[in-house]
């Protein structure tokens, strides 16, 4: 069972293969027998999972036939999960069980999902590896001495190594596709607006974007069904029907144009990864689809850009964390200054504290217009050349990454180094745009991505320009050795 994809899932419940309690069960046992060998789970809610499978499977004898009811699933440790530990991966939340269902959370349940558990995330989302959670690095199945990508560094390796079909992600700069092209997923980031941020406790509020991270584009199309859609309760939600990213998966590409960005090609990439990425250009081309050679010339200002916007945003989103309402607080304070100090400084991990810093000294006076209003103009510039590309293109095609899997550890001295493996991945943040990646193929063992970017709220074209590759390719079925 644990090999069966999300859509395989929905059919079997529906056939009646087997009981979505039975199938919570068997999850339950792999997570408890091989998740110590990843740590992709910060909680295991396995009370809460088996009686919501029992519920499910009643309400399918009474006939409902939703195609999620019943499958399980687990979220990143920073939706709002009622009741539930909800970390962050941070200690500063040690404790903080949240009193309230995020959105995506309460849309998913409500569709019968049944929540395994919440998943590791460096923290408050800040990184690229999965190494700053307060509760230990994630692991990537692929090769355990290797980081499994970040921040969504949990849900990619947990999906990866078959603990269960699907998860959901968050990605700011990249961290639900660079995370998905490092364990052999497919992973979207919709466009900004277009999945509530309510209860999703947020990094860069400008940025963030919840998505579903799986296997196949079908299983994200089937997830993203349900977590899209207009929410009153956040106001930068956009009120704009949901396509059917199901019905949209069979369309044929011919007449798709795909552009390929000189800039995603040159200095930087590793070269292998290259030849897997110009191989799937190929394999689209003889599905129907066109290809065009175009620019983004803004792309080499997004890193600096992308690291004065997020940092300065977490600057004031992360003040709340002060060890007066919930959350770790520090022992005996000899005053109120003395808690706010203490608490925040035994509280957050260096990752976050540098991030803070950097924030608040780009909105300092006198430095304000310098760092923080040069780089929403930046912002603009970037934005500006995808509107002007996709006038030419439906879709622009590159690497999702541009080196492979880097060792535990390898790059924690040198933070940039870190931060530049988000090279490709910032700009549809920074434009508020639709990325997808999927697999790709392999180098040395280890999984390589392909991503696809869309124009504002074409997430249905991304899904099927994936679905289709998938449909005359098998890297999505591999599986790392061992799970």
């Amino acid at each position: 069972m644990h090999h069966m994809t999300l859509a395989e899932i929905a059919r079997a419940l529906a056939d009646k293969q087997f009981s979505s309690a039975e199938l919570t069960q068997n999850l339950l046992t792999r997570i408890e027998q091989l998740d110590p060998q990843l740590n992709s789970f910060i909680t295991v809610t396995a009370d809460l999972a088996l009686e919501q499978a029992k519920a499910a499977d009643t309400r399918r004898a009474a006939g409902e036939s939703s195609p999620l009811l019943g499958a399980p699933i687990a979220h990143k440790d920073l939706f709002c999960t009622q009741g539930v530990l909800t970390s962050c991966g941070s200690k500063i939340l040690t404790g903080f069980k949240a009193p309230y269902n995020a959105t995506v959370v309460e849309k998913l349940t409500s569709a019968g999902t049944v929540i395994l558990g919440k998943l590791n995330m460096d923290e408050f989302a800040m990184g690229s590896a999965n190494e700053s959670s307060h509760y230990g690095p994630v692991k990537n199945p692929w090769d355990l001495t290797r980081v499994p990508g970040g921040s969504s560094g949990g849900s990619a390796a947990a999906v990866a190594a078959r603990l269960l079909p699907a998860a959901t992600g968050t990605d700011t700069g990249g961290s639900i596709r660079q995370p998905a092209a490092l364990t052999n997923l497919t992973g979207i980031k919709p466009t900004y607006g277009r999945v509530s941020r309510w209860g999703m406790i947020a990094y860069a509020s400008s940025l963030d974007q919840g998505g579903p991270m799986a296997r196949t584009a079908e299983d994200c199309a089937l997830l993203l069904q349900t977590m899209a859609g207009f929410d009153a309760k956040d106001s930068t939600s956009v009120d704009q029907p949901v396509d059917d990213y199901l019905a949209s998966l069979s369309q044929p590409l011919s007449g798709v144009r795909i552009g390929l960005p000189k800039e995603y090609f040159g200095a930087g990439l590793d070269a292998r990864i290259g030849e897997k990425i110009l191989a799937v250009v190929e394999a689209l081309k003889k599905l129907g689809a066109s290809v065009k050679d175009i620019s983004l010339p803004n792309m080499q200002h997004a890193i600096p850009a992308y690291y004065v916007i997020a940092p300065a945003e977490a600057s004031s989103n992360l003040s709340r964390f002060d060890g007066v309402r919930f959350g770790y607080r520090c022992e005996n304070p000899s005053n109120l200054e003395d808690l706010y100090k203490r608490s925040r400084e035994e509280g957050f991990g260096a990752e976050v504290k540098r991030r803070i810093m950097v924030g608040t000294y780009a909105l300092s006076a006198g430095y304000y217009d310098a760092y923080y209003l040069k780089a929403q103009k930046i912002r603009r510039l970037i934005k500006n050349d995808f509107v002007a590309a996709f006038k030419e293109v439906d879709v622009i095609l590159g690497p999702t990454t541009p080196n492979l899997a880097w060792k535990l550890g390898e790059k924690n001295a040198d933070p940039v180094s870190a931060y530049l493996e988000d090279i490709y991945t910032i700009t549809a943040n920074l434009a508020g745009i639709p990325g997808l990646s999927m697999p790709a193929g392999f180098v040395d063992g280890l999984p390589v991505g392909v991503q696809l970017l869309g124009n504002y709220f074409q997430e249905g074209r991304l899904l099927n320009v994936a679905h289709q590759y998938q449909q005359v390719s098998d890297w999505h079925k591999q599986a790392p050795s061992g799970f």
